[in-house]
């Protein structure tokens, strides 16, 4: 049996359920196939659990630290139950993947549960659950097929050698854990483990913590993560990993002097890279880049003009919001209605430590690249009211702009609920609003976003409160 349809959407992820919603939206007939993750990595075992867990993380740090100072008084012994966290983290995970199969009813799309394989550039070939195997084919396709977790040279995963999708399965923690890689997903995962009291080593190659972002966030991250007790190694390269029934013995190169860590676990967190074998790309025609992900135009074209490409799958940015906003340029572009490309450099990034970090745009050495004469603006936590009511006066928001125009080059910032404050200066920045202009917008008070107005101030020349 066979079946045609205006569109396929290979992948359920953020941006194949979004494509298709959207292409749904534009008149278009819409099947979405997806073999295991409804909602993708990112809502199954990604962001949104992580974020559940890093949440009750949070709550256990105050309460540890924080409760004589609130007047919470607890008599006997206090104990912190992981396995609780852990279960709420798969109750809110599992409750937004219904949401997705709602959204694909809701917008007639129709869905398929099934392995999906091209048999050529118009055709492809499901099989479905106990065997049974359909053919589809379609006018255009959109590839959402997303990315696969790197390894170390010469490491495979076992029960102690693990990724995030094993980790964040796991209903109980080991005493002790290294973990390679300090990137987004490796300070997020060392923070909530910290926090139920397991000995945390982070090792990394780059010379600081979240390597990607502004050094000045690495340095205070580093402080933070100290403080709690979370030992950090950086310019440090993993050479050797050994297994044993009771432990990993990992072997860690600085400069020409080695040395052997000892823990229960080792988690892997060095990267990703796109998912392009395994369901039939090579028959289509679709070329790839030098670093093997599937090319894509500014309309998310391939080289094949019918089949498009979305998310991590071409490493544009390996984020489910850029996910998000590629689909729906993907969805437009085939329909052909009008759509807007995407600046990649200027996408929001987010990373859900404690404190917060959020991003965009430039950092100092890449703006000063750009030939732009730089101007840089920091404003602190510690003089924001709000952050001292909420008792997180730390951190500070960074703004980079063109001395020349007034405009936003790029931000920085660091502190209790940062991610929230991105999207006005986002804005800002795609639609070319002046620091001046942005420094009269009225901001709440007290709110935690008043740091962005002080830092936007501080910009135009006209610092208050500081």
């Amino acid at each position: 049996m066979s079946q045609e349809f205006d569109v396929l959407v290979l992948g359920a992820g953020p941006g194949g359920y979004t494509a298709a919603v959207r292409a749904a939206q534009l008149g278009k007939r819409v099947a979405i196939v997806e073999e295991q993750y409804w909602g993708g990595v990112c809502l199954n075992i990604g962001c949104i659990p992580s974020k559940s867990l890093i949440y009750s993380a949070h709550l256990v740090q105050t309460f540890k630290n924080d409760a004589k100072e609130h007047g919470i008084q607890v008599d006997g012994d206090v104990s912190y139950d992981f396995q609780a966290a852990f279960q709420r983290s798969r109750a809110v995970a599992e409750g937004r993947v219904k949401g997705i199969h709602y959204l694909m009813k809701k917008n007639g799309i129709t869905q398929f549960n099934a392995r999906g394989t091209f048999t050529d550039a118009k055709t492809i070939d499901l099989e479905l659950p106990g065997g049974e195997r359909q053919s589809i084919t379609f006018e255009h396709a959109i590839i959402a097929s997303g990315a696969e977790t790197r390894l170390l040279p010469g490491t495979a995963l076992s029960e102690r050698v693990v990724t995030y999708k094993e980790q964040i399965l796991a209903s109980s923690l080991p005493k002790s854990i290294i973990i390679a890689g300090a990137g987004a997903i490796g300070v997020e995962f060392a923070y909530v483990m910290n926090s139920y009291g397991v000995d945390v080593t982070l090792v990394e190659y780059a010379d600081r913590i979240v390597p990607l972002e502004d050094p000045e966030i690495s340095k205070e991250l580093t402080k933070r993560y100290r403080k709690l007790g979370i030992n950090i190694r950086t310019t440090t390269k993993v050479t050797a990993v050994v297994e044993t029934s009771t432990e990993v013995a990992v072997t860690v190169a600085k400069g020409e002097t080695t040395d052997v860590i000892h823990a229960e676990k080792l988690l892997q967190a060095i990267g990703f890279t796109p998912r392009v074998t395994g369901y039939g790309l090579e028959k289509t025609g679709v070329t790839l880049t030098g670093s093997g992900a599937i090319s894509v135009d500014e309309h998310m074209r391939t080289s094949v003009p019918h089949i498009y490409a979305i998310g991590d799958v071409t490493a544009k940015l390996m984020l489910a919001h850029a996910a998000e906003s590629m689909a729906l340029v993907a969805a437009e572009a085939l329909a052909g209605e009008p759509t807007q490309a995407l600046d990649y450099t200027m996408m929001p990034r987010a990373t859900y430590t404690n404190p917060q970090i959020a991003s965009f745009g430039y950092t100092d050495a890449e703006a000063s690249d750009d030939n732009s004469e730089v101007t840089k603006t920091a404003f602190p936590f510690v003089a924001n009211a709000k952050a001292h009511a909420v008792g997180e006066p730390g951190g500070f928001v960074k703004l980079l702009t063109d001395s020349r125009t007034g405009k936003l080059l790029g931000a920085h910032l660091i502190g209790p609920d940062v991610t929230e404050l991105l999207p006005e200066l986002t804005l800002a920045q795609q639609e070319g609003l002046t620091v001046t202009q942005l420094a009269r917008n009225v901001h709440a008070h007290p709110t935690l976003s008043e740091a962005v107005k002080e830092a936007l101030h501080g910009a135009a020349g006209q610092s208050i409160n500081i």
